[in-house]
């Protein structure tokens, strides 16, 4: 008969999985990914480096699991910030990139992570599915600008992807060096509502 976990044991095995996926969650955030070695998450959880690879056989899936947690918690934001604006696709675009770029300024470190750090093709892979994520929530909201006649017809999915990869390629550098100037968020604001046909204000 094929052993059984109680739910006591499985209880406790999935505290140990959450307690050593939030401690290397901390470490990215504060380090990268360079200082999130195995021993430094499992001191940061207060185990045995033996118990981390009990739950994560290897590094790489540690790590695709942190950035699938992170960069899941980055989607909710901007779908939250796309439902929440008030106005058309002018007002929501701003309150998307608004806060895209706000979040990733005020957590440098582990945006930079997100978004460019060199790591593991395991990572690669899910840094390919966020940026999709991203890229369809743009797509929607260009894509009901459209239809409502708020912008010019356009190829949606191009433009989507398009904003997705200039806004990340902007913040790159300012995110490598830990800090943006005041000017950052309104140019890329700016940027993005031109490059859909927003305009501007009058």
């Amino acid at each position: 008969m094929a052993y059984r976990r109680t739910p006591r044991v499985q209880a406790r095995l999935s505290q140990s999985r959450e307690r050593i996926l939030s401690a290397a969650l901390a470490l990215v955030a504060e380090q990268g990914y360079a200082g999130c070695s195995v021993a430094a998450v499992a001191d940061r959880a207060g185990i045995a480096t033996g118990s981390v690879y009990r739950h994560f056989p290897a590094k790489a899936l540690l790590f695709a699991d942190v950035f699938r947690t992170v960069s899941q918690r980055e989607a909710d934001a901007l779908a939250s910030a796309a439902e929440r604006a008030p106005g058309g696709a002018r007002a929501r675009i701003a309150a998307m990139i608004e806060t895209f770029a706000g979040r990733a300024l005020r957590a440098p470190r582990q945006a930079y992570a997100l978004l460019a750090e060199p790591v593991d093709p395991a990572v690669d892979a899910e840094r390919l599915i966020f940026r999709r994520l991203h890229h369809t929530l743009f797509a929607r909201v260009i894509a009901d600008g459209v239809a409502a006649g708020e912008l010019p017809p356009q190829d949606v999915e191009v433009s989507a992807a398009a904003l997705v990869g200039a806004v990340g390629e902007a913040l790159v550098g300012p995110l490598a060096a830990g800090s943006a100037g005041p000017d950052t968020i309104p140019a890329l604001i700016a940027f993005a509502q031109r490059a859909v046909g927003a305009g501007h204000d009058t």
